[in-house]
């Protein structure tokens, strides 16, 4: 067996040791390249959180501004319209139902007095 040491050599051609040498640092690069990229993604991220807890905090601690309360006092006017509105509609589509019923009973009505017309016709010129 052969002593390796720290005077031991190593014929290698210089290409090799080249692209050792190059592969080593380009692995390193990015690697470190990678490191950073997540670096700025969980900054960002950390950034993102502290904001949303402050808007959360501003939303929950400031007090309603009058703007906001004449706000709610019309949302809730209108919401008041609407459902009227809708109890309308829906009487409406019962009055659709009974307007049909009552158009077929007067086209039925109308059918019937042309021919009671006709026997009443019939009627008067052959009795003449």
């Amino acid at each position: 067996m052969a002593e390796i040491s720290d005077q031991t050599s190593v014929a290698m051609p210089i290409r090799n040791l080249l692209a050792i040498i190059a592969s080593v640092v380009i692995g390193a690069w990015a690697y470190f390249g990678v490191v950073e990229r997540l670096n700025r993604i969980e900054t960002k991220t950390q950034l993102m959180d502290s904001d949303l807890k402050k808007n959360n905090e501003f939303r929950i601690n400031t007090p309603e501004s009058p703007t906001d309360k004449e706000q709610y006092m019309l949302i809730e006017h209108i919401s008041g319209q609407v459902e009227k509105i809708q109890k309308q509609l829906e009487s409406m589509a019962h009055n659709k139902v009974n307007i049909t019923r009552l158009q077929k009973d007067v086209d039925k009505t109308m059918k019937n007095i042309e021919s009671l017309k006709d026997e009443q016709r019939s009627l008067k010129y052959n009795g003449k």
